[in-house]
């Protein structure tokens, strides 16, 4: 079944058509921002001669200094009195990043919800709860828009609160939920120690998770916590927030909406194309909006487009589950390493507990990864030996994955921070000067 059976099932060449008018249109946009128009000077470019949506390789990028830079109003193409609204980006990188939104925009992204959520299986019988930030972050208002179109009863729950969240759920009936993957195994805990089991003693179908980097590994795990499918999805406030990728219920991949995006994968080094099926930096082009169009947006997001068709017959290009960032790599003793590597090792674990630490520190003018991981408290007994037995198990895995021997440090399990928004995973304390 479909939202939009017309859209979603566009041939390659109907699409490219479809493509190329929205750019153009898109282009003629653009040159009214103060940003883009110095930028085509400055590049020589004449957006009127880019006619097809395989000649936007032409255009260059942009990136997120870009975007900080022209705050607050060097990217926007219309008069101020027709903007609606303004989110931005959490900043914890650098300044935020501000996108505005006209009527038409708000009204085109939660289109784009309402269709990713049907294709999640989400239906106007389902009671939706969001545990999910509201405000200037994009991921309570994203999804309220696609729940509210789509016509399913939705709960903007908002973040923490944990028996809050379990009594609304129980209260309610709630069928289907979306939160980031760390909350969830936090949610999964509590409830488990109210002596209850998610799997029998609450009503939910369907849950949505994203907005942070997760592993596989990480995903089956909350699937057998809980007894349901979750569903990957895919978003970034530069291009509207969440809506912009998501799976559908053969779970083979992140549908990402060709019709409202241009999406390239380049070697983040060479910043050539790749060829499907190998991994790159996701590069952004948006085709729908009036606000602020954003061109060749360098995400810094590793993931690579999945060859062949989907069985659900949608024939938009699919993406795989971020794999990690070109900007949150970290490297240590030569080597490069991205937290999810450890996460994989860490989850593979049965002892250890959801939450983890990686410290990097210079210890005798050496670099060192050290990684606090929390031990479940019904496992540990006071055994040393068997704790030792542990610890020697987790830093032989993880040397295996990443080629670095880390120190490992066993903690209580409770004893490092929880985070309500993303997870922060890496501290780095090393005096690199």
């Amino acid at each position: 079944m479909f939202w939009e059976r017309n859209i979603e099932t566009l041939e390659k060449d109907q699409l490219q058509v479809l493509q190329s008018e929205r750019l153009a249109r898109t282009l003629n946009q653009a040159v009214q921002a103060p940003f883009y128009k110095k930028i085509f000077e400055e590049y020589q470019v004449d957006p009127k001669k880019i006619k097809r949506s395989s000649e936007i390789k032409n255009l260059p990028f942009t990136t997120k200094q870009d975007l900080r830079d022209n705050v607050p109003y060097g990217l926007l193409t219309i008069d101020q009195k027709e903007v609606i609204r303004l989110h931005c980006s959490s900043g914890t990188t650098g300044n935020p990043i501000v996108v505005f939104h006209t009527r038409h925009d708000i009204d085109s992204w939660s289109n784009l919800m309402a269709r990713s959520l049907f294709a999640a299986g989400v239906r106007d019988t389902d009671v939706f709860q969001n545990i999910c930030g509201y405000g200037l972050f994009t991921g309570g208002l994203g999804f309220q828009y696609g729940c509210e179109t789509l016509g399913c009863l939705s709960i903007p729950a908002g973040a923490g609160n944990t028996a809050r969240q379990i009594k609304l759920m129980q209260d309610y009936g709630t069928t289907a939920i979306h939160a980031i993957p760390s909350y969830l195994n936090r949610l999964h805990e509590f409830i488990v120690a109210k002596g209850m089991d998610a799997r029998k003693d609450l009503k939910l179908k369907k849950m949505m998770i994203g907005a942070e980097p997760y592993t596989e590994e990480q995903r089956v795990r909350i699937q057998e916590m809980f007894g349901i499918k979750a569903y990957n999805s895919y978003g970034l406030t530069e291009m509207n927030g969440p809506g912009v990728a998501f799976e559908c219920e053969c779970q083979s991949g992140l549908h990402i909406w060709e019709d409202a995006y241009i999406v390239e994968i380049i070697d983040p080094k060479t910043l050539e194309p790749v060829p499907d099926g190998e991994i790159g930096e996701l590069v952004m082009t948006t085709l729908d909006r009036h606000a602020v169009p954003i061109l060749r947006f360098r995400t810094r997001d590793l993931t690579r487009i999945i060859p062949g068709k989907c069985d659900c017959g949608r024939t938009h290009k699919r993406i795989d589950r971020i794999t990690g960032r070109t900007d949150d790599m970290f490297i240590v003793k030569g080597c490069n390493v991205f937290p999810m590597q450890v996460e994989a090792v860490l989850l593979q674990i049965p002892e250890v507990a959801n939450n983890y630490m990686i410290k990097l520190e210079t210890i005798n003018d050496n670099s060192e990864m050290i990684i606090e991981v929390e031990v479940l408290s019904n496992w540990f007994r006071g055994d040393i030996a068997r704790l030792d037995g542990l610890k020697k198990q987790i830093e032989h895995g993880i040397r295996n994955e990443v080629l670095v021997k880390p120190i490992i440090r066993m903690v209580e399990a409770g004893s490092l921070p929880v985070s309500e928004g993303k997870a922060v995973r890496v501290q780095d304390l090393r005096n690199l000067n």
